[in-house]
């Protein structure tokens, strides 16, 4: 079963560390499976089930028939959109998006800010919340920090 798991490593481009972590478990286990040391727990099995649900069972634990369920294509594997992968609009030769996809600027308000409607959220939890801190990450690596200020 070692083999098997190495392959779906391979196959979803993870490495140990990755892997585990995907799977949510101890970084340890995998790396003892991966060496011989230790075999899959049910645990393990479970998990890689659960999380890859296109793996055929049958495979991973007896290496029998194909590595995916039956009716899966293994083209479309991985290429759901996330929120840190999403797909980006192609240009046309001319080098422009889109019309209805074009970037807005955002524009900085000078002085004071206006026209905010300010909303109250009753929530059943007593703690006493307040947002601290926003980051916005942009894909050229940079970010933007906003605080709410301070009464």
């Amino acid at each position: 079963m070692k083999e098997r798991i190495k392959k779906i490593m391979e196959i979803e481009q993870l490495t140990s560390t990755r892997f585990a972590d995907r799977l949510q478990i101890n970084r340890a286990v995998i790396s003892h499976i991966l060496n011989g040391r230790n075999n899959p727990s049910l645990e393990v099995v479970t998990r890689i089930l659960a999380e890859m649900e296109y793996i055929n069972p049958e495979w991973l634990l007896n290496g029998t028939g194909s590595i995916y369920k039956e009716g899966v294509d293994p083209d479309t594997i991985g290429n759901q959109p996330d929120l840190f992968h999403q797909n980006v609009p192609e240009q046309d030769k001319t080098g422009a998006q889109p019309e209805n996809e074009q970037e807005m600027g955002v524009k900085e308000q000078s002085g004071s800010m206006k026209n905010i409607e300010k909303e109250t959220i009753v929530t059943s939890d007593t703690r006493d919340r307040k947002i601290t801190q926003i980051i916005i990450y942009y894909n050229d690596n940079t970010f933007e920090t906003f605080q709410p200020p301070h009464r």
